[in-house]
């Protein structure tokens, strides 16, 4: 089977040949991964590993030129180093909110220029895309209110203004989620009929509940979602749901919603017990993820990454419908002797 039909197996919940796996992780983790194994790039160490091959595709940007460590929403922000390489951009910290100072909507609307998706451009996706039919293409979908937490009002005013300041909430989350609309429509148009997987996804989670409350989540985000997800799938897209943490609460509403699959199972967070998560919702939605890399991967041995990827399969994939992977990008310190026994497990456990 190729990787396009693999994954396409699983998400019919179909048994396909061996599981279905992906490679997500840091460029620090990646480059020692890549040395380990004695490999130039990404693909080898995916064929080398029995990985199947995945590609995220993006509009390039082509609007107005941006001043240096600026977003396009108009955010500063610094990089920052650490035991084992930088945190750039948003993954650094971010200095200058653009919407911080403003109290009303009127305000933003008299001194804020939203970004227009003509800002981007899409005439290299079907060249990029090229010889990769056999492939998993990943592309389109949505997190606004991490960037309107993150980049446009910061995040303790991004909090406060779920409670004090609905109007702002509503008004910014709706031209953020029309961005995003336009983008991956136009998205689609570029490549028609070949994006396998768009992620829909909020970080709604910490280690021991919900970030938000139930009723925030949707009043503000399932209604934007909602729509989302119905233009992927009209586009022939499957939705992956990106929420880490302890999410179960909010879970039902999700697949109410239309997902396909849920990410990334973080099974050491409150609640969030595999069994459990299989029991009551594993024969309505795909399960994606779920091998630890807050602890497993970082500090387990091969003999518990092995035991972990062999439990997950068996309760995750009951219903055929598992596909493992780390549930979060893998960090520099996981080693890549741990990377690998984890992919090698999977392998041995299909």
């Amino acid at each position: 089977m190729t990787s396009r039909e693999r994954w396409l197996e699983v998400l019919h919940r179909r048994k396909p040949d061996r599981l279905p796996t992906f490679l997500t992780a840091t460029p620090e983790a990646l480059v020692n991964l890549y040395r380990y194994l004695q490999v130039p790039d990404y693909e080898a160490a995916c064929r080398k590993l029995d990985i199947d091959l995945c590609l995220w595709v993006e509009p390039r940007y082509a609007g107005p030129k941006l001043a240096p460590n600026t977003t396009v929403f108009g955010a500063h922000y610094q990089d920052i180093a650490y035991n084992g390489g930088v945190y750039t951009g948003l993954d650094g910290v971010v200095d200058h909110h653009p919407l911080a100072r403003y109290k009303t909507v009127e305000e933003i609307e008299a001194h804020y220029t939203w970004p227009s998706a003509d800002w981007w451009d899409f005439s290299h996706l079907a060249k990029e895309i090229r010889g990769k039919e056999d492939w998993v293409i990943i592309g389109g979908g949505s997190e606004p209110f991490m960037d309107y937490k993150e980049q446009l009002r910061g995040t303790e005013q991004a909090f406060i203004d779920l409670y004090d300041n609905p109007e702002i909430v509503h008004y910014c989350l709706g031209k953020l989620y029309d961005l995003c609309y336009e983008k991956t429509q136009r998205l689609y148009e570029a490549i028609p009929g070949r994006v396998l997987v768009s992620w829909v996804a909020e970080d709604m989670g910490t280690q021991e509940s919900l970030l938000y409350s139930p009723q925030h989540i949707r009043q503000y985000f399932l209604p934007h979602m909602k729509r989302m997800i119905s233009l992927a799938h009209e586009a022939g897209a499957f939705v992956f749901h990106h929420s880490d943490g302890a999410v179960r609460p909010i879970i039902p509403d999700m697949i109410r919603l239309g997902i396909d699959v849920l990410n990334p199972i973080q099974w050491r967070c409150q609640g969030m017990d595999r069994q459990g998560l299989a029991d009551d919702f594993g024969k309505q939605v795909i399960f994606h993820g779920a091998i630890d890399n807050q602890y497993t991967l970082a500090f387990g041995s091969e003999q518990e990454i092995r035991e972990e990827v062999f439990e997950n399969v068996r309760v995750l994939g009951a219903y055929n419908g598992y596909l493992p992977g780390p549930c979060h990008n893998i960090q520099v310190t996981s080693s890549p002797q741990n990377m690998v026994a984890m992919y090698r497990a999977i392998s041995e456990a299909s």
